[in-house]
């Protein structure tokens, strides 16, 4: 555009816009570029000053804006209050660490002995004391390993044990674990032969006796935990298999190291291995509660051997892995445990209190009866008893955009903010956040 057609008025205004480096140079601004980096917020001054030239904000607000939109840290993940109902949302990071889990990592990002003796100055077993933690959890299994997620613990198991080899599974449990990834396929990929025994809904003890032979390398048992099959069905449970002359490999899925009354039909490490099962893999970032990790827990000789194969150095965990699930393993009850044994009435009478004090500030609140899921692959079907706050249908969008973020639901043209999964101590966060988004 000529200088000519530009407005004078807008032209002066422009020129009022201060330049990036006098901007930089206000205190606010300064002080935040030691914390979050220089880019990081000459970035968020560059967009104030963008839109002081649209016109959305005065020349004289530019500094007020860049600093009110600076990340809480240098890295772009936003921290979100989950009141979707789901405890454990694969797409919000799973379960959210224990105060405990949090403090573990904070010391473990500095200088640790992650493998170091300190007593003899020498090299020390990597994650020792995380190992010594789960087999005092789980006294079934003889030896631990730790890897970086559960779809790494059955690659490892498979490219040890089975490479070149045949794994024999049920049809029925051939699974896709999420985002187009499938058991079938990634275990192809580790050099092993699927050995396909069964129908999708029932295979029985002898299908797999059948199977086995020479070239047999393990017998893999899948828990199916993102579906259920029902009616005419039958699976060979793990007892049933293992006198077949084969080691017989579990994948339990969502990290129970133990038995959970209130989930009876999701299997455990320890009921797993009691049952004979010679090696379980399973995940440390469901409804264990903790980081996202794999882990491989059985027979001494079995763990031995995968953890000295060659791709095991590849899968293994970082010192901040490491520490967040010692933590978890031994500290108190995670905030995933919390969820999963929140009452309904006490979830009903927070909704309720929640409700009222948007209602008094003009707010269309209501407190709603509800119904919250495990999620992350876990107890598929199980609903659990729980109580939202009901709001207009735009709160949804606004919610998600605010500071923190609030992640709720759409259901039959409300937007529900469940409460299982938002700790108490984040109502009065949810509470600001809904009067942030209902002011004009």
């Amino acid at each position: 555009m000529d200088r000519e057609a530009v407005p004078v008025a807008e032209e002066d205004g422009r020129r009022r816009i201060a330049r990036t480096d006098v901007v930089l140079a206000d205190p606010r601004l300064a002080g935040a570029a030691g914390r979050l980096g220089r880019g990081v917020v000459k970035a968020a001054v560059v967009a104030a000053q963008r839109r002081a030239r649209s016109g959305e904000i005065p020349p004289d607000a530019v500094a007020d804006a860049a600093v009110a939109s600076l990340p809480p840290t240098a890295s772009g993940l936003r921290p979100v209050i989950n009141a979707t109902g789901v405890l454990l949302h694969t797409n919000l990071g799973r379960a959210p660490l224990s105060d405990a889990a949090r403090g573990a990592v904070a010391v473990a990002s500095g200088a640790t002995d992650v493998e170091l003796d300190l007593a003899t100055g020498r090299r020390a077993k990597r994650g020792r004391s995380v190992l010594d933690a789960l087999l005092e959890r789980v006294p079934q299994a003889e030896a631990a390993h730790v890897v970086n997620n559960g779809a790494a613990a059955l690659v490892l198991a498979a490219t040890a044990l089975a490479a070149g080899r045949e794994i024999v599974i049920s049809r029925g449990e051939m699974v896709e674990i999420g985002d187009g990834f499938r058991i079938p396929e990634l275990l192809a990929a580790t050099g092993a032969v699927l050995r396909e025994v069964g129908t999708t809904n029932r295979t029985s003890p002898d299908d797999y006796a059948a199977a086995v032979g020479e070239r047999t390398g393990f017998i893999l048992k899948v828990h199916p935990s993102n579906f259920r099959v029902a009616g005419f069905t039958r699976a060979a449970d793990v007892s049933e298999l293992t006198g077949l002359g084969v080691p017989v490999v579990a994948d339990i899925g969502s990290g129970l190291l133990a038995p959970e009354p209130l989930l009876p039909d999701e299997p455990d490490a320890a009921s797993v291995l009691k049952a004979g099962a010679d090696l379980v893999t399973a995940s440390g970032d469901k409804l264990l509660g903790g980081p996202q990790c794999g882990l491989l827990l059985g027979r001494e000789d079995v763990v031995r051997r995968l953890a000295r194969h060659p791709i095991a150095r590849a899968l293994r965990v970082g010192k901040m892995t490491l520490a967040a699930l010692e933590a978890t393993v031994r500290g108190p009850r995670t905030p995933t445990e919390e969820a999963l044994r929140a009452g309904a009435a006490a979830l009903r009478e927070r909704a309720e209190r929640l409700a009222a004090r948007l209602r008094e500030e003009g707010i269309d609140a209501a407190a709603v009866d509800s119904g919250a899921a495990v999620g992350g692959g876990g107890a598929p079907g199980v609903v659990l008893p729980s109580a939202a706050v009901a709001l207009p249908e735009p709160f949804a969008a606004r919610l998600r955009r605010g500071v923190p973020a609030v992640m709720g639901r759409v259901e039959d043209g409300r937007c529900l903010l469940d409460l299982r999964a938002v700790p108490p101590g984040e109502d009065a966060a949810v509470a600001a956040a809904v009067r942030e988004a209902a002011a004009p």
